[in-house]
């Protein structure tokens, strides 16, 4: 076993030997510019290209034709938005998401916002569930899209995307996801779904770093984007640039390995995640998980420790790669978004912490990390008073502290 252990997949993963094997060639020998129609070399590079695409687009039910290559998540989520609201503006004006979005989604609200657009940010149960009846008394006659992410890159809960798709469609309302954590680890269906954009990107399925798509439905109904990027007319005029043939081959390689592997990775992931889950809690009392207990992402464990504050934790266990689900800037320390909107308490936010297991982790390295956890979780409660009390049975949200 190897230390430091890398147990932070949600925010990254490596890039699987298999991709990088299939991608080196590209660098050297294969080298062309896939829009390059006069010679050999970049006719391969066009169609390494497009056998790539076909590749991405079977990962969720697609047609190669309708996966637009991004540089990643964040540009699909802004495309999709933006394009979306700019060439549906004539028809309605009303964007609904909710409030634990990714910020790539969140932000980009907040800027359509101040063009004008009105936004629509749905609350969530405790577990990070939506009201689907909420979602649908939602929906007006301005409404022209609605973005709810697959499954969620901090708490892991997965949404019922078959069931807000047939609400989508039965509106006559563009449905997008950020499947960007679902890809790979649950079944995507666009069809069976009823999803017209799905954003997506290869750095969280063992693929490289900086190239990501954009699903975007051809027909019943044909979805229309005004560009965001604008050039030689590249990816049907959505999305111009030389295209990044090296990476784009690699996502295509690991959505293949995703597809063919993806049952038996997920039950893999699941067996390890539960591993890790009791074996912590058996240890250690006054744990919360955060998240929907069982519609989750299969390598998603966010705990709270009580009495423990997130980032000395954090040092507590600094040869694990994990991440707090406190942000630590400059002039504050503002607990996450995410578990506010859940309802979880300043205290319990502070102390989160997600666990993000992939496909490389193994039962050693999980055994290890919950017996490095508990000892790090005992030592830090052992310099708490709070705790001392909360063992003792008393009720720690009752006590009146004295101001001075």
């Amino acid at each position: 076993m190897k230390i430091p252990i890398y147990m932070d997949n949600h925010a990254t993963t490596s890039v699987d030997p298999r991709v990088l094997e299939t991608m080196l060639p590209y660098f050297s020998d294969t080298f062309g510019n896939s829009a390059s129609r006069n010679h050999s070399f970049g006719w391969q590079a066009e169609e390494a290209v497009e056998n790539a695409r076909g590749q991405i687009a079977r990962l969720i039910g697609a047609d190669a034709r309708e996966i637009i290559i991004t540089s990643g998540a964040t540009e699909s989520d802004n495309l999709a938005l933006t394009g979306v609201a700019e060439f549906y503006k004539e028809k309605g004006n009303h964007i609904i998401t909710s409030q634990i979005e990714h910020k790539a989604i969140l932000d980009t609200g907040h800027m359509l916002e101040q063009r004008g657009f009105e936004v629509t940010y749905l609350p969530v149960d405790k577990f990070g569930s939506i009201d689907l009846d909420q979602l649908s008394d939602a929906i007006t006659d301005k409404t022209i899209l609605v973005s709810l992410m697959a499954a969620h890159n901090e708490i892991g809960t997965i949404h019922p995307l078959k069931e807000i798709g047939k609400i989508t469609r039965e509106k006559g309302v563009l449905f997008h996801t950020d499947a960007t954590q679902g890809v790979g680890h649950m079944d995507i269906d666009v069809e069976e779904m009823n999803i017209d954009l799905a954003s997506f990107t290869a750095h969280k399925i063992y693929g490289p770093k900086g190239i990501g798509a954009l699903y975007v439905r051809r027909r019943k109904p044909r979805v229309r984007l005004s560009p965001i990027i604008y050039g030689g007319g590249h990816e049907r005029g959505m999305r111009s640039g030389t295209l990044n043939v090296t990476g784009i081959v690699g996502f295509g390689e690991a959505a293949h390995i995703a597809l063919e592997d993806g049952k038996a990775e997920v039950e893999q992931l699941l067996a390890l995640r539960e591993r890790l889950h009791q074996g912590i809690t058996r240890e250690i009392d006054f744990v919360h998980l955060n998240g929907h207990p069982t519609e989750r992402h299969p390598g998603n464990v966010n705990l709270s420790f009580a009495f423990v504050e997130g980032e000395s934790l954090l040092m507590g266990i600094d040869e694990i790669a994990v991440s707090s689900g406190s942000a630590c800037t400059s002039a504050s320390l503002e607990p996450s978004y995410v578990l506010r909107a859940l309802g979880v308490g300043d205290d319990l936010a502070h102390s989160s912490i997600r666990f993000g297991i992939g496909r490389f982790n193994t039962e050693e390295e999980v055994d290890y990390v919950v017996r490095r956890v508990v000892e790090a979780v005992s030592r830090l409660r052992e310099m708490s008073p709070l705790y001392e009390m909360a063992q003792e049975g008393v009720d720690i949200s009752s006590i009146q502290w004295d101001a001075h």
